[in-house]
């Protein structure tokens, strides 16, 4: 349990609360039999009941993020790409690419949401077009923005229906 929470960054006590959440565990944090049954957990044959509990990383890191939890690796990368779309949109006369050209080549899509909810709570209007993977277009609203609008969207004025939200959540 403990490292299922370092890699979430949260406590063994908190990772135990949403296993709990997931109806994995009882009140007294022992596996439920539908956990045993689905390979979540497996009970060790020892007195201490608390220590005799191994827990499925796999598994339980499924759930994990199924409740909203990203890993600190995926946490870090965001902010990677947040710091780096930043510095873009600043700008430089040695830089030819922008903001979204940039996350359009090298962006992994599944992470444009947490990018775009990391930037929206540092205060930034930056935000990241999804790219329709079939044209290589922006897509969604995004896609009905004329070419002068999408300049301004990328330098800062948020065009209001741009979706946000990944449910990133950064525990300290």
């Amino acid at each position: 349990m403990t490292e299922l929470g370092r890699h979430f960054g949260i406590s063994a006590v908190h990772c135990g609360h949403h296993l709990s959440q997931a109806g994995l565990r009882d009140k007294d944090g022992l596996p439920l039999p539908q956990a045993l049954d689905q390979g979540y957990a497996y009970k060790r044959p020892e007195q201490n009941a608390n220590r005799s509990v191994l827990w499925n990383y796999g598994h339980c890191s499924g759930i994990l993020q199924q409740q909203g939890l990203h890993s600190i690796e995926e946490q870090r990368l965001v902010e990677q790409w947040a710091d780096l779309l930043e510095a873009l949109h600043v700008g430089s006369p040695a830089i030819l690419l922008s903001p979204q050209e940039m996350a359009d080549s090298d962006m992994p899509q599944h992470l444009r949401d947490c990018v775009n909810q990391c930037l929206a709570a540092r205060g930034s209007q930056l935000r990241i077009c999804k790219k329709d993977t079939q044209t290589g277009q922006a897509s969604g609203t995004e896609a009905a923005m004329g070419e002068s609008e999408e300049r301004n969207h990328l330098q800062g004025e948020l065009s209001p229906g741009v979706p946000i939200g990944c449910g990133l959540s950064v525990v300290a």
